[in-house]
């Protein structure tokens, strides 16, 4: 869950090295190291904490000489935070520098039979094993080098490597972790994420699992496990590096909750044809659903509350059993799934760990998959049946915003055109309408909260907060929890309001913050009578609903708005002003927004 880059050509690597790492920063910000070679010799130079360190002790690269190198930016899983578990590792002979994404699970073994053979270890962290293997099996031929060295390796791995003996040359090697080939003009590269490549090349190369890339100034090899070339097709990526930059906004996650209303919208204006819900890039048909005896949705973090929102109107239009799984407890779990079940997988980036791990199992029981993902070529959009993107464009920001808006939106798009393949539906104008309007609606639910920055005042020294809803407005309760935990720090649980009784009341006490989420007229009694409970108690309610609810005002002590819209598609709304608070929040708090502590985008390990 690591950033790497990796850069050769004619100008100054260190430079365009540390300029890749900030772009990879929000995969993990604990250290962050570049490896430049020049004149037959390997210069390094890391550091413990931000890029920004690393720039200040380099001279933002202008120090470091060398026209190819290899970056890191880390997350750590094995060793602590330090400068000496940073990467680039070096061999013990100076002639090797890796960098590494991922975890060598047979690590241990490794280093003890490296150990017994007089290599020296440095570092605490896996990685380290890998160039030492490498310098134990270089020969004078590298690809032969990284052929031996993979075979001994299990587990998950982006590798880049630079040798002394090779001048001009970076190695790239992937494993089940992303890992991209930017195609230049006398020039190329490597990153984990094309965020890092934009603003030099928008040509790129996907590497699957298995293979290596050998990349000179004027040359890109690919290569399978037996070390024979590849013919890889280049692809263009069609959003320009002013979407991956802040655009004056002071965080990318607000530029992101920004964006919703646009990123919803490309989402779904494309696939509306003739008052019909339409996705060219889905093959199915009436006999593909007819034997689907239900649906399983797996996911981790937001993308698996997605899930949870989605599942309300696919059962609602579709009439068929939905079960939402944890992917880390799915893998694991030995699941009740069949050739009569459809797995629908769920991950901005397609390349959650856990989330390909439950896909293969899922697979490998006969189960149909559909992936909803974000990131073009990425392992589960390569791995399903069929695969639905987004097109929510880059994503920054640690904590996702457009990412989950998006992916609720297919899900409902998913529900309306099943339902339409198995006859459902009568007429299904109404929803179609209700979707094409969900843009819209997002705006106003942006425009209609400026109270949300005094609320955020009034609420961000509590020590919890609580937030209660039923159906949908559970579902969307737990994702506003889970972003006002993630980048304010504040104790945030979500519960069914109909569970207070049960036992979560013994919680609440005097001024004691509860956010409501009132936004489906059809339970909305019920959900007044939990406010009535917890303020009874001496709770201060901040409900969520929509304008001109007048039952709400009598009970609540602030309020924010949507506007009306179909409760059966109201989750993309409902969760704006609950990001917009959790921003604001962490805002006064002073946290690193975009960065939360201990926390990175894409989980790429176990």
């Amino acid at each position: 869950m690591c950033g790497i880059v990796g850069f050769t050509g004619v100008q100054q690597a260190a430079p365009i090295l540390l300029e890749g790492l900030k772009k990879l920063e929000y995969r993990g910000y604990d250290s962050a190291g570049i490896a430049v070679m020049s004149d037959r010799s390997i210069s390094v130079n890391k550091c413990k904490g931000r890029i920004a360190r690393l720039c200040e002790k380099t001279g933002d690269g202008t120090d470091v000489k060398g026209t190819t190198g290899i970056g890191h930016t880390r997350w750590a899983t094995h060793g602590a935070p330090t400068e000496e578990n940073a990467h680039p590792h070096l061999s013990n002979d100076g002639r090797f520098a890796i960098v590494h994404n991922g975890i060598i699970e047979n690590y241990l073994s490794l280093r003890e039979e490296l150990t017994a053979d007089g290599y020296r270890f440095e570092s605490e962290t896996d990685t380290e094993v890998i160039v030492h293997l490498i310098e134990m099996y270089y020969r004078g031929d590298m690809r032969d080098a990284l052929i031996r060295t993979t075979n001994r390796l299990s587990g998950s791995y982006a590798l880049g490597v630079i040798c002394t003996e090779e001048p001009g040359k970076i190695y790239a090697v992937r494993e089940a972790s992303p890992l991209i080939i930017g195609v230049g003009a006398g020039e190329n590269y490597f990153a984990s994420d094309v965020t890092a490549l934009v603003s030099h090349t928008r040509n790129v190369i996907y590497l699957e699992d298995g293979e290596f890339a050998e990349l000179s100034t004027d040359s890109i090899g690919v290569f399978d496990v037996l070390g024979h070339e590849i013919n890889k097709k280049i692809t263009r990526v069609m959003w320009d590096v002013q979407a991956a930059e802040k655009g004056g906004y002071e965080h990318f996650m607000l530029k992101e909750i920004i964006e919703q209303p646009a990123a919803v919208k490309a989402t779904i204006a494309p696939r509306i044809r003739d008052g019909k819900v339409f996705f060219e890039e889905l093959d199915m048909s009436y006999d593909d659903l007819r034997d689907i005896r239900k649906i399983v949705i797996t996911a981790c973090g937001s993308a698996y509350y997605a899930g949870c929102s989605g599942r309300y109107a696919l059962e609602r239009l579709c009439r068929i059993p939905v079960e939402i799984e944890l992917a880390s407890e799915l893998r694991y779990n030995n699941p009740l799934i069949d050739e009569h079940t459809l797995l629908i997988v769920i991950s901005q980036s397609g390349e959650t760990a856990d989330t390909i791990a439950a896909m293969r199992e899922c697979k490998a029981r006969g189960a149909s998959t559909l992936a909803i993902v974000n990131v073009v070529g990425s392992t589960i959009a390569k791995l399903a049946d069929h695969t639905i993107y987004t097109w929510a464009g880059p994503e920054i920001a640690v904590a996702t915003t457009k990412g989950y808006t998006t992916q609720v939106a297919v899900l409902y798009m998913l529900s309306v055109y099943f339902s339409d393949l198995l006859g459902i539906t009568e007429d299904e104008k109404p929803y179609v309408r209700a979707l094409q309007e969900l843009p819209r609606a997002i705006q106003q639910a942006i425009d209609m909260n400026p109270s949300v920055r005094p609320l955020a005042k009034k609420y961000h020294r509590s020590s919890a907060l609580f937030f209660i809803g039923r159906n949908t407005d559970y579902a969307v309760a737990l994702e506003g929890a889970l972003k006002m935990k993630e980048i304010s720090y504040l104790h945030a649980e979500a519960y069914a309001a109909g569970e207070l009784k049960h036992g979560t009341i013994a919680l609440i006490d005097e001024h004691q913050p509860v956010i409501a989420l009132c936004c489906n007229p059809a339970i909305m009694e019920k959900t007044l009578s939990n406010i009535v409970e917890v303020k009874s108690r001496g709770a201060e309610v901040l409900a969520l609903t929509f304008r001109n609810n007048h039952k709400i005002l009598s009970v609540a002590d602030d309020l924010l708005f949507i506007p009306d819209i179909d409760p059966v598609f109201s989750a993309v709304v409902e969760i704006v002003p609950l990001q917009l608070l959790a921003y604001y929040v962490a805002k006064e708090n002073g946290c690193d927004i975009d960065k939360p502590k201990n926390l990175a985008k894409s989980v790429t390990v176990e």
